[in-house]
């Protein structure tokens, strides 16, 4: 009897030895469930790094900082496999609180919270920090807004700057290696983190320095625009993913006023890493076949997403990549793009 199309590829046990972690991971992708994904999501970013027309944009939300993954985040920037990274302004704000010396601590969620406002600890979910820990940084970037000349900055100007600020006092944060490897850092809601309680310190005093939003983001869909093929690394949803895909629907609508019709340059590559789910029709949640009817992911690409913590996938996946990728990835230094704008 003809065995049915459906029964052709088998499923592979996992066997318990020594291995490399890539190697447990292109394994995992054989099984099933959220492994297989994890696994795939694996493959395809070892596809996404071995090609050399990609550029890489990589939206990273949630809280990475409190919860001990910004050294991960960091080192992909440090090792070329980010070209452009997208992010929330906690992220890039939290983990300054490590890089200048202070700690976060392990908690629990089981905890008298009015005990730690007393104490002035603040929670995120089983993490603790200080209060005036955290204010030592937010007081931080408020002495670099102090510092630069008034004017009009995007954010990928704004954090190039601050990138340079840092590594002159030894901080050795994200911004800084994103400064250090000329990957541009946007985020688009900047305010909602550190820097926007420093600005307005900044500001009380006197000091003045515009965000301009659409600047930021005709900035990152210029680096769209010159980019042969793109790929996308969802860390979480929110502004970063949207952001991102987005940079695929206004390439599509400039290209309709130059008289191209029916135009598409959707992103190439897509994984994404989240907990969300699509049924309660939040982007954080959509799909990458979803995105595929807006003109944002490729309909031929490869995609796949991991419903897993990024706290899990994140540096299974880092250890895998410095394991198994002996060559460095050269880096595409894509903030020279942005800065004769900046006029620095």
């Amino acid at each position: 009897m003809e065995r049915s199309p459906y029964l052709k590829d088998k499923l592979e046990s996992i066997e318990v030895r020594p291995r490399k972690v890539g190697e447990l991971l292109r394994q995992m992708s054989r099984t099933a469930y959220q492994g297989r994904k994890l696994g795939e999501v694996y493959e395809i970013l070892l596809r996404v790094f071995e090609d050399p027309k990609v550029t890489v944009f990589m939206g990273l939300a949630g809280s990475m900082g409190p919860g001990g993954m910004w050294k991960v985040v960091r080192w992909l920037i440090d090792e070329g496999f980010v070209d452009v990274l997208v992010s929330t302004g906690a992220n890039v704000s939290e983990d300054i609180v490590e890089a200048m010396g202070f700690s976060y601590y392990r908690g629990s969620p089981c905890v008298d919270d009015y005990e730690l406002l007393k104490q002035k600890i603040d929670r995120f979910y089983d993490v603790y920090v200080s209060e005036l820990d955290y204010r030592a940084m937010e007081n931080l970037i408020a002495e670099f807004v102090r510092t630069v000349p008034e004017g009009i900055y995007s954010t990928p100007e704004f954090l190039y700057l601050f990138g340079r600020y840092l590594k002159n006092k030894g901080v050795k944060s994200i911004v800084t290696s994103a400064y250090e490897s000329g990957v541009p850092v946007f985020s688009p809601a900047l305010v909602d983190s550190g820097y926007g309680v420093a600005a307005v310190l900044a500001l009380r005093e006197g000091k003045r320095v515009v965000v301009d939003m659409v600047k930021d983001f005709d900035q990152l869909v210029k680096i769209a625009e010159k980019s042969e093929e793109s790929a996308a690394i969802y860390v979480g949803g929110g502004v970063p993913k949207d952001t991102i895909n987005l940079v695929a629907v206004v390439q599509a609508l400039l290209a309709e006023r130059r008289g191209l019709r029916d135009y598409y340059k959707p992103h190439k590559y897509a994984v994404q890493i989240t907990t969300d789910l699509p049924q309660w029709g939040g982007l954080s949640g959509a799909t990458l076949e979803e995105a595929v009817s807006w003109g944002k992911t490729s309909p031929w690409g490869l995609k796949a997403t991991v419903h897993v913590d990024a706290t899990i996938a994140l540096p299974l996946i880092a250890h895998a990549l410095a394991e198994e990728v002996v060559t460095r990835r050269p880096k595409k230094r894509l903030i020279e793009l942005i800065l004769p704008e900046l006029g620095r």
